[in-house]
Parts: C-alpha cells; sequence; structure tokens
C-alpha cells in the first residue's frame, strides 16, 4: 500500500479509502490510485486485514458434498452472490451431515476468522452439531429446520407440494400418488405435508407414502410398481429425477403420458423441458434463497436489529406437457 501511495502521489490513508470505495475521494485521485494499484499489481493482504478488523471478507459454507441438483444449485447460486457483495467463500464439504464432520469443519472455518458461517443443513441428523457453533458467530441455515429459531432462508416446500397436488387434482384426477424424498430430508417432510393437506381438504383419499432416494434409478424401480396399477392415474415425486426414472418405467409398460397417466415434478431441473413429454414441476428460485442468506447474514454482521430472521422463498408451477384430464 506504501507503493502505491509513492506512486500516485497520495497518502496510505487516501490509497486505504479508495480500496474502501470511501466517498470522500475526487476522482481524479480515484483513477490516478487505481492506476497505480494495476501497474504495480498490488493485491489487498487479506490476512493481515482479518488479523486488525477480527474479520475477514471471507464466507465459510457448510455443506453435504453432493452432486444433487438441488444442494449444488444453491451452493453454485451462493458463491456467486456472495462474488457479488465482494466476499470470497470457503467450502466445508462433508461427506455426513452428522456432529463430528460438522464440528471438524465449523472448527477449520473458524480458525480462518471467516466474517460469517452458512450451514446448507437439509437433514434431521444436523441439528445436534449445528447446536454447538458458538453464538457470537454470525450464522444463517438454509433449508434447515423451520421450527429451530435459528436464522433461516428455505423455499416453501409445503406451498410447492401443494400446488403441484391441486394442478393434478384441478386436472381431474380423484386423487394423487407421491413418491418421496428421503423422509429425513426438511424438504421431503415438507413435500409430503402439502401433498397430504392438499388431498384432505379436498375430501380425496390419501394413497400409502412411496419412499425413495433422489435418484432416477430409484424412481424407475418404484414406477414399475406403478405401472401395474390401473388404478394410479396421477403422481407427484419429490424431485425430476425421479419422475425421469418413472416415465421409463410406464413407457416401457404401454402406459401414455399424459394420456393414461399425469405426472408433476419437483425442482425443475435444465432438462425437465426436454423429458418426453415435457415435465409440468415446480421450480426453487435458488437464486433468491442465496440473496436472502446473505442479506440475513450481512445483517448479523452489522449487527442490525432490523433484519429479517426467517425468509421464506416461494416456488413457482411451471406447467408443461405431462399434466392432462384422465382417460
Amino acid at each position: 500500500m506504501t507503493d502505491v501511495a509513492r506512486l500516485a502521489g497520495v497518502s496510505h490513508q487516501t490509497v486505504s479509502r479508495v480500496l474502501n470505495d470511501h466517498p470522500n475521494v475526487k476522482e481524479q485521485t480515484r483513477i490516478r490510485v487505481r492506476a497505480a494499484i494495476a501497474e504495480l499489481g498490488y493485491r489487498p493482504n487479506r490476512a493481515a486485514r482479518a488479523l486488525v478488523t477480527g474479520r475477514s471478507q471471507l464466507i465459510g459454507v457448510v455443506a453435504r458434498n453432493s452432486t444433487l441438483y438441488g444442494p449444488a444449485s444453491m451452493l453454485t447460486e451462493f458463491e456467486q452472490a456472495a462474488a457479488d457483495a465482494g466476499f470470497a467463500v470457503s467450502v466445508g464439504s462433508v461427506r455426513e451431515l452428522d456432529r463430528s464432520s460438522i464440528s471438524a469443519v465449523v472448527d477449520r472455518h473458524l480458525d480462518q476468522r471467516v466474517a460469517g458461517l452458512v450451514v446448507i443443513a437439509n437433514v434431521a441428523s444436523a441439528a445436534e452439531a449445528l447446536a454447538e457453533i458458538p453464538g457470537d458467530v454470525p450464522v444463517v441455515f438454509i433449508d434447515g429446520d423451520p421450527a429451530s429459531g435459528r436464522p433461516l432462508v428455505t423455499v416453501d416446500q409445503v406451498a410447492g407440494a401443494r400446488a403441484a397436488t391441486r394442478h393434478l387434482l384441478d386436472a381431474g384426477h380423484e386423487t394423487v400418488w407421491h413418491v418421496s424424498g428421503p423422509t429425513d430430508w426438511f424438504d421431503s417432510a415438507g413435500r409430503i405435508q402439502g401433498w397430504k393437506q392438499t388431498l384432505l381438504e379436498a375430501g380425496a383419499e390419501v394413497p400409502p407414502l412411496l419412499s425413495a432416494d433422489w435418484s432416477a434409478a430409484e424412481g424407475y424401480r418404484t414406477g414399475q410398481m406403478l405401472a401395474r396399477m390401473p388404478e394410479v392415474t396421477a403422481i407427484f415425486t419429490a424431485n425430476d429425477h425421479l419422475a425421469l426414472g418413472i416415465l421409463r418405467a410406464l413407457h416401457e409398460r404401454g402406459r401414455r403420458v399424459p394420456h393414461d397417466v399425469s405426472i408433476v415434478g419437483f425442482d425443475d431441473v435444465p432438462e425437465a423441458a426436454y423429458f418426453i413429454p415435457p415435465l409440468t414441476t415446480v421450480r426453487q428460485a435458488f437464486g433468491d434463497v442465496a440473496r436472502a442468506a446473505l442479506s440475513l447474514l450481512l445483517g448479523q454482521m452489522r449487527d442490525d436489529a432490523g433484519t429479517a430472521h426467517q425468509i421464506v422463498v416461494p416456488p413457482q408451477l411451471i406447467v408443461r406437457e405431462s399434466v392432462s384430464r384422465p382417460a
């Protein structure tokens, strides 16, 4: 910084003001300092800054090591939102969201003097470990337990499932079968709740719940059973990959979609519009969730008493060609 100040012919404090976008700097001076920074290839020493301020421009993320569309998209969107706000992101991935794994990652982040933590905690088993995060560390949870009382941003899973189920009932189906994701995921629990509530309110029979994982292979296995049941005319799946597997199983059995069976998925993966037929699904606004989580975290870092405590982002039903009236 001293070298930059010397080359630009300004004080050390002026360079600091330019780097921090302080308004009380003349535009000509700002241009001269920026030119000196570019010429010298100067980069601020973030480690030194963290020692002075006690906080870095680094946000720690705790997430399960996953290639699933939802968690992976959420992480990508958060990294972009943080970068837009001038923060770097350090991701600590764990195989399982258990106590020892989460504690190790949190300790590693705290050793880096992160400005705050974001935890993508979408399973019930994470609750015990997350309770041990120090109270003075700004932290926001994404897809965590809505009943935990901790700062949280999540998509309204119940509303998304209600919209999917209602869409199938409005098409004239007497009831809707549901193939869920793992029942220990908060997302799965919310979708089950919304599906069941909508059927009960409509006075429709609630079929047995079919639990699965998130994979197309599991959808195919479940679909082989559903394809042999003529009473099944409408299916709501907990994600689009399950729907893809079921589509394959129905096709092999000669049951046409949507003429014989209507299907609605969840997530709106990029490929959903190119399934045969194009899949009606529920879109989650991952970008909105990421920006809301960052806003919540920055509010805590500023100690802003007006910051919201929990934010619920509405989903959107995307209507395509996989739903019609029953034959």
